[in-house]
């Protein structure tokens, strides 16, 4: 290294070591492509075109401040190129800045477990379960982006440790709160240390596990005593969904219905835990093999996204789905295996939905209409015969869901809110009846009728938009 006749080049003079090493020999430096870039990348292609470049017709020492292989992206870039041109490089080990983290916060990285992260490219999803290392923080904008990743599942309180320029005289070892990490005078150096209290995904596994084995009511649960709540689960987080406006997530977000939808698809989760905690006592399988088994399911369904099958539009993804699934479960027919179970709304619309995907539908709505009027005239033609009344309602209202998948509306969605609709008129009823000092038992069908006909004019009255 202190050899005159090297040609010595480091990637930055902005750091105490290459100061030092500046004062016992001659080196270039690459300051120079940090100035011209437009970013860190553009900087860091640029010096590795430069010391290979060089590497092509002379011996080239190539000095980084720390390790070579830890968050120097330079380095392997150089390795990749200089491969490509059939050149030798040697890596020479260098102590880390993170052994440095280890001491000054007592973390030990083998017995604790812990993850490195950039600062400038956080993984999403973000899971903070292990003590964590978020490195090169080294503007506000990306302090600050850091900070609210963090801040998503951890609490404004949680402790963070903020080490800047490690083993010089001034450095920075300091622990706050997370919300007040953002204020810090960040740079070059500068690296944030947390161990993260038990948050997010990992934290509602371990909670739910520790709520097993310590309270009461979790311990007495099986799973099926579970199934009403997740039933009943499901149907506020449907209800939630529902007040979503129905382009979403297009159109302008309406914040407070997707507060809503959170906290109802937290509820729905939590039965997925649980069940997969159950599961997990007997040895059957655990939840991360549930989230893996659905993980691979959906890259076996998407061969058009995976693989290399074609599938131009939504109709070809569906018919490809149902094919799919029915070689993987070996189906005689492809009404099997929706559940009678299900509410026989949904289920219509699934049957129709298999029979459609195999070709057995109609391609327009007029037969369909016509269809749905034929089946009213039947209906009325046995009205006096109950059991053949009974027949032919199921037939008009299997046509109804009919209509509505060719429509693109979910028959479900249009039956909740035909019913909304009829409670919040009759509730007008009840308040205008009231109002008059009448009971609704004492009203005529005529004058129970015109309050409806107000009532109708009062709700789209306050739904009319304002200008």
């Amino acid at each position: 290294m202190l050899d005159p006749g090297l040609t010595v080049i480091v990637r930055t003079l902005d750091h105490p070591a290459a100061a030092e090493l500046a004062a016992l020999r001659p080196v270039a430096t690459c300051d120079d492509e940090y100035e011209a870039a437009s970013d860190f990348e553009s900087a860091y292609t640029a010096i590795a075109e430069r010391i290979v470049r060089l590497g092509q017709t002379q011996p080239v020492v190539y000095a980084v401040p720390g390790s070579a292989v830890v968050g120097e992206r330079t380095v392997a870039m150089i390795r990749s190129m200089a491969a490509g041109a059939g050149i030798d490089v040697d890596v020479h080990a260098g102590e880390s800045f993170l052994d440095l983290v280890w001491v000054r916060t007592g973390c030990d990285p083998i017995a604790e477990g812990v993850q490195v992260l950039d600062g400038r490219d956080l993984p999403d999803p973000l899971q903070l379960h292990i003590a964590t290392v978020v490195t090169q923080v080294d503007r506000p904008e990306v302090l600050a982006d850091a900070v609210v990743a963090l801040g998503r599942t951890l609490p404004d309180a949680t402790p963070v440790t903020v080490l800047d320029r490690l083993g010089d005289d001034d450095e920075v070892v300091r622990t706050m709160p997370l919300h007040e990490v953002s204020g810090y005078a960040c740079g070059p150096r500068t690296t944030l240390f947390l161990r993260p209290p038990p948050n997010g995904w990992f934290g509602l596994v371990t909670t739910n596990r520790l709520l097993r084995e310590a309270c009461p009511w979790d311990r007495d649960q099986t799973h099926h005593s579970l199934l009403a709540h997740l039933i009943e689960e499901t149907y506020e987080l449907v209800e939630a969904v529902s007040q979503l406006p129905r382009e979403a997530p297009g159109g302008e977000p309406d914040f407070a219905a997707y507060a809503e939808v959170e906290e109802e698809l937290g509820d729905v989760l939590l039965q997925v835990v649980f069940h997969a905690t159950l599961a997990q006592e007997l040895g059957a399988f655990g939840v991360e093999e549930v989230a893996e088994g659905i993980r691979r399911k959906l890259i076996t369904r998407h061969p058009h996204v995976f693989g290399d099958v074609d599938a131009r539009d939504a109709d070809t993804v569906k018919a490809n789905w149902e094919q799919i699934k029915r070689d993987e479960k070996s189906r005689a027919s492809l009404m099997d295996d929706v559940p009678q179970a299900m509410p026989a709304l949904p289920r219509a619309h699934n049957l129709q939905r298999r029979a459609a995907a195999a070709g057995f539908d109609w391609q327009d709505i007029d037969p369909v209409m016509a269809k749905l009027a034929e089946e009213v005239d039947e209906l009325r033609n046995d009205l006096g015969n109950q059991d053949a009344a009974t027949h032919e309602l199921g037939d008009v209202l299997f046509s109804v869901v009919n209509v509505a998948r060719h429509l693109g509306i979910d028959p479900e969605v249009a039956f909740r809110r035909a019913n909304d609709r009829f409670a919040e008129r009759f509730r007008i009823v009840e308040r205008l009846a009231a109002a008059s000092g009448r009971e609704l038992g004492s009203m005529t069908l005529a004058e129970l009728d015109a309050l409806w006909d107000r009532a109708k004019v009062e709700v789209e009255a306050d739904q009319r938009p304002v200008n």
